[in-house]
């Protein structure tokens, strides 16, 4: 099964996943044990979950055991950049600036994560001008 825009996990789901990308693999109950600790759960409700996220294509099941091991098949990343890039187009319609200053409003930054970031911002800004000057080059020589 192929992943589509169907695909993409609820927060239930990501609650889920989460505990799977930090652990690499676990059981249901493994799962339900963390999710319990933070918030009241159902072990049926965390397997039901589970055999439906399988279903979805977004965790694999090793069934060799008694206890099957499940691991997560959509990456960490992957799945922040799709998740982000919704919330990029349908909440702040496409702008970067109105995003980031809704982070930065929302959680302050520690002085480590701010040097991160001005890092970033000047890596984005050696590539904007790279792909500026690639543009131009373009239109130079089709004249």
């Amino acid at each position: 099964m192929g992943k589509s825009k169907t695909n993409k996990p609820t927060k239930s789901e990501l609650e889920i996943l989460s505990v799977l990308w930090k652990r690499g693999s676990a059981t249901v109950r493994e799962v339900f044990e963390v999710i319990n600790e933070q918030r009241s759960a159902s072990y049926t409700t965390i397997l039901k979950l589970m055999q439906i996220m399988r279903e979805k294509d977004l965790v694999e099941c090793d069934a060799a055991n008694k206890a099957h091991v499940y691991r997560a098949k959509i990456k960490q990343n992957e799945t922040g950049k799709q998740m982000l890039q919704d919330v990029l187009h349908k909440v702040f319609g496409g702008s970067a600036l109105k995003l980031v200053q809704q982070v930065l409003e929302t959680k302050m930054a520690s002085n480590e994560e701010m040097k991160e970031i001005r890092k970033m911002i000047e890596q984005a800004e050696k590539q904007a001008e790279e792909q500026t000057a690639k543009q131009t080059l373009k239109k130079e020589n089709k004249k």
